[in-house]
């Protein structure tokens, strides 16, 4: 017989420390941690229910965190009786052998299997919406790190330029370190300068001072 817990990480679960506590205090030997990224297949469920014997007893956080639909919830069940695995939830508070919370009635079994589905649709809604948060933050991180082909780059500092843009408005969108490269541009195009105190004349940099 083995104890094995299992939890749904997913990003706004905020029991997670207290709930792996349990059942690392319970006496799990394992506590199988399925990332939100595989939300969809759950492989480590699925490899955690092959492996399970007779006898065994499976720790899980919540029923819906665990389980993605109403069908789902009637298979499980049935494939644990059948195993006589024992199944514990935490959150639920029910115990198949009804030993670690007498309190729990039938009303509270069967109030956890009509919120089920409105559970289990939340908790993907928030998984995705905050997954695709994820990867839209990392795609912005990894195009701020493209700089563009110096030609691309002279062209967008021109015509930044031109239609009123700040030098550090210019040097954020085209990955310029420093104003002096931006100046360089401007110069080496012969794009007079109409703002601060200097200008371009004749491919030559000067002060509007000393006009």
């Amino acid at each position: 017989m083995a104890r094995i817990g299992y939890i749904f990480k997913a990003s706004d679960y905020a029991e997670y420390e207290s709930d792996k506590a349990w059942m690392t205090e319970y006496g799990c030997v394992q506590v199988v941690e399925e990332s939100e990224k595989r939300e969809e297949t759950r492989p480590q469920w699925k490899q955690l229910l092959t492996t399970l014997s007779r006898g065994d007893e499976l720790v899980i956080a919540k029923f819906s965190n665990a389980i993605r639909s109403s069908a789902e919830l009637s298979k499980f069940v049935e494939y644990c009786r059948v195993k006589a695995v024992r199944i514990i939830s935490i959150r639920d508070e029910i115990d198949t052998r009804n030993e670690l919370f007498p309190e729990t009635t039938a009303a509270d079994v069967l109030y956890m299997i009509g919120a089920l589905p409105e559970e289990v649709t939340a908790l993907r809604k928030a998984s995705a919406h905050i997954f695709e948060l994820h990867r839209n933050i990392k795609m912005m991180k990894e195009e701020k790190k493209v700089k563009p082909p110096k030609a691309e780059r002279d062209k967008i500092i021109i015509d930044m330029y031109r239609n009123g843009y700040t030098i550090p408005d210019i040097m954020a969108a085209t990955s310029t370190k420093s104003k002096t490269t931006v100046f360089a541009v401007l110069n080496r195009y012969n794009i007079p300068l109409d703002r601060g105190k200097y200008s371009v004349m004749s491919g030559r940099r000067e002060s509007k001072a000393k006009k």
